[in-house]
């Protein structure tokens, strides 16, 4: 059975509200010399998430930030590799507790992240996804930067997501490990890593889930889906998490959420110090919201009731609870 604490997290609305309540998060906010990105940042700032401190050309960003009449803190760098290098060093000196991707590619932002700011096994991606047609929130994992992960890189995928939402108030996720059909196929190698997590889960490997797999994406939501082919299931119709097979899957899955199903997202990398927020230059204002909402949320209740260490471990900064 699903397990919900009191204070869980069941809208984007409510993530949002809650991360206002808490102290603005000294950001990092990485490539900060094209227009958009100063402005996305003195919106979060506004909206009281953000302490924003831009890093990139600094003259440029200066003057950007003329135009606009606001007025942060910034760091000078000359390119992309020394604005991530000097996002890190922000965090390492304990300048900054939370790191957002502006005008530069992931690789380079990620790079040193991954190398330096690493805390656990492994470094990865959840979207979360709210939408009129699914009754709870969907988190999506990983779509955005592991791209064919074997068997164990998804278990440690799936315990970074399985953490998330047990910060966020859900404290037995029901996970689907989904691939194209719900039987053991050896010619789909999709199938047999979803069955080898279903067993990991009932092993207790993979902490805090019910895992199921695997399932097909209509029968890990829809329960009408399960019943009509004979599928018995305590997480068909009724999954928290999809963990999808591979990156090419799972992106294609969150656009069609996205442009075709109206779906909301906020995104957020786990497995580093910091919380760090990955989004896309075509994303709008919203889902840059929802997503650092989302970052200082999950590190403000990690620090509460996680049982594993806080983000800020080692020499990595301090952001404030």
């Amino acid at each position: 059975m699903t397990q919900h604490s009191a204070d869980e997290i069941r809208s984007l609305d409510q993530l949002i509200e809650q991360a206002r309540a808490l102290p603005p998060a000294p950001t990092a906010v990485v490539g900060a010399d094209e227009a958009h990105i100063v402005e996305a940042a003195h919106h979060a700032a506004e909206a009281g998430l953000i302490e924003p401190v831009l890093i990139g050309r600094g003259a440029r960003i200066e003057a950007l930030m003329a135009e606009q009449g606001v007025a942060y803190p910034v760091i000078d760098a000359p390119g992309p590799e020394q604005a991530a290098r000097a996002a890190v060093d922000a965090v390492e000196s304990g300048r900054v507790g939370l790191l957002m991707k502006g005008a530069i590619h992931s690789d380079v932002f990620l790079r040193p992240i991954i190398r330096e700011l690493r805390r656990g096994p492994r470094i990865s991606h959840v979207f979360m996804a709210e939408m009129a047609s699914y009754h709870k929130l969907l988190f999506i994992t990983d779509a955005a930067i592991n791209i064919e992960p074997d068997v164990r890189a998804k278990a440690e995928i799936l315990q970074n997501a399985v953490n998330l939402t047990w910060w966020l108030g859900n404290q037995r996720a029901r996970v689907a490990a989904l691939s194209a059909i719900e039987m053991v196929n050896p010619a789909i190698p999709s199938t047999l890593d979803a069955a080898c997590l279903a067993k990991m889960g009932e092993r207790g490997q993979i902490a805090h889930a019910q895992i199921d797999g695997p399932l097909a994406f209509d029968t890990a939501i829809s329960a009408e889906s399960a019943r009509i082919k004979g599928l018995t299931s305590p997480v068909a119709g009724h999954a928290d998490i999809l963990l999808v097979p591979d990156l090419v899957s799972g992106n294609i899955l969150y656009k069609d959420l996205e442009y075709l199903a109206g779906a909301r997202f906020a995104g957020i990398v786990l497995g580093a110090c910091v919380p760090v927020v990955l989004t896309s230059r075509a994303d709008p204002e919203e889902v840059r919201i929802a997503s650092l909402a989302l970052a200082r949320v999950a590190a403000h209740r990690q620090a509460r009731v996680d049982p594993l260490p806080p983000f800020e471990v080692g020499g990595c900064g301090h952001l404030p609870h």
